[in-house]
């Protein structure tokens, strides 16, 4: 039983707000792919063309720091706003929308 909480621990949470899709990924993952899956769209993955903004509703704490691309293209102290391809999940619970 152990294991199993031990497992369950290192699972983080993403959700999409236009369908409530509830995706678990590993802790420490990058969210890119799942939100890929669910219709955010993707041109450069660098973070330079700003096509994968996606606007953080609850747990922004549980994503990774802003990038400095996100930074260039988002502005400074933006947290809101991110872009979904230099996002990762640390863990727990994240709610977006885009």
């Amino acid at each position: 039983m152990e294991f199993m909480m031990e497992e369950n621990e290192r699972k983080a949470k993403l959700i999409f707000d236009h369908n409530n899709e509830e995706i678990e990924l590993d802790n420490g993952s990058p969210i890119a792919e799942a939100c890929e899956e669910a219709g955010v769209p993707f041109a450069c993955t660098e973070g330079v063309c700003g096509t994968c903004v996606i606007f953080i509703k609850e747990g922004k704490d549980n994503l990774t720091e802003p990038t400095q691309e996100e930074k260039d293209f988002l502005g400074d102290g933006t947290t809101d706003e991110r872009l979904a391809c230099q996002c990762k999940i640390k863990g727990g619970c994240v709610r977006i929308s885009f």
